[in-house]
């Protein structure tokens, strides 16, 4: 019953930090889980992965009721990230420990630093990601990737097209291989190349995010791949009860402070998970 607590617990802190910072506060779910579970990496991802699903997909659902989402671009990147994932999940299955976790804490720094530097730089951004509302277009040079005036979409080119063919590919690999949504991939990848809003990125980040941990999940069955369901879904609840907390308290938190926040618990899980790995060497 205490493991069950706990893990009612982990979920309800993911949900709440995924409500609170929008896109890429999933990645927490991985390193929560290892330390207060005391899992292995390859353990916690599959788990990690239900969670994802479930809570993108809640979170998918909501943002296409608001006629925000980019639902081509988020097939695009899902239909790249499902033919990439089975490489992740292959990796995940044949790298050793040691190496494997380490390159998690260093993503998990890497995204750590960057959601500092945007609470720096844009904190309008994390404003908009926490309450969830529409957001003006964000001035900057001609992008790859233009809306067109007349229908609101996007107007596809060729470097378009690949750029968010990389970003869905990068996103199936760290998902088979980590357990992770990728929201920190796609969500900047689609600032730097659209003239989409923050809200408008996060909404259709969140499609592809749940179209491709739901297909690698699939993926990881059918390969073997087993996750205790009940405790996947205690943890999958929890965390979307905790979404739905973190979205009602949103408006009322100060977006930048709250981000640069979420940046040290990631600095410190990265670290956390470095030096626990290193020392069971």
């Amino acid at each position: 019953m205490a493991d069950l607590a706990v893990l009612g617990a982990i979920g309800i802190v993911i949900g709440l930090v995924l409500g609170l910072t929008g896109a890429g506060g999933s990645i927490l779910a991985v390193p929560l889980l290892m330390a207060g579970m005391g899992w292995s990496l390859v353990s916690a991802a599959p788990v990690a992965l239900i969670a994802v699903f479930a809570s993108a997909s809640v979170g998918a659902w909501s943002a296409w009721r608001r006629g925000i989402v980019r639902y081509r671009a988020a097939l695009l990147m899902a239909t790249l990230g499902l033919l990439l994932a089975p490489a992740g999940l292959a990796a995940a299955r044949w790298l050793p420990v040691l190496p494997l976790t380490l390159a998690f804490a260093v993503i998990l720094a890497v995204v750590a630093l960057r959601l500092w530097r945007q609470a720096q730089r844009t904190p309008a951004d994390t404003a908009v990601v926490r309450a969830a509302l529409p957001a003006e277009q964000r001035a900057q040079g001609e992008p790859l990737c233009k809306l067109s005036p007349h229908s609101g979409r996007l107007i596809w080119t060729r470097p378009c097209m690949a750029v968010m063919a990389l970003c869905g590919a990068a996103t199936g690999v760290l998902s088979g291989l980590f357990g992770v949504g990728g929201g920190f991939v796609i969500v900047p990848a689609l600032r730097a190349v659209t003239d989409l809003s923050m809200a408008a990125a996060v909404a259709t980040s969140l499609l592809a995010i749940a179209l491709i941990s739901g297909g690698t999940l699939a993926i990881a069955v059918t390969q073997g791949f087993a996750a205790p369901l009940p405790l996947a879904l205690l943890f999958a609840g929890a965390a979307i009860a905790g979404m739905m907390l973190g979205r009602t308290l949103a408006p009322r938190i100060g977006g930048p402070r709250l981000q640069q926040g979420f940046s040290l618990l990631m600095l410190l899980a990265a670290l956390g998970i470095a030096v626990d790995a290193w020392g069971s060497t």
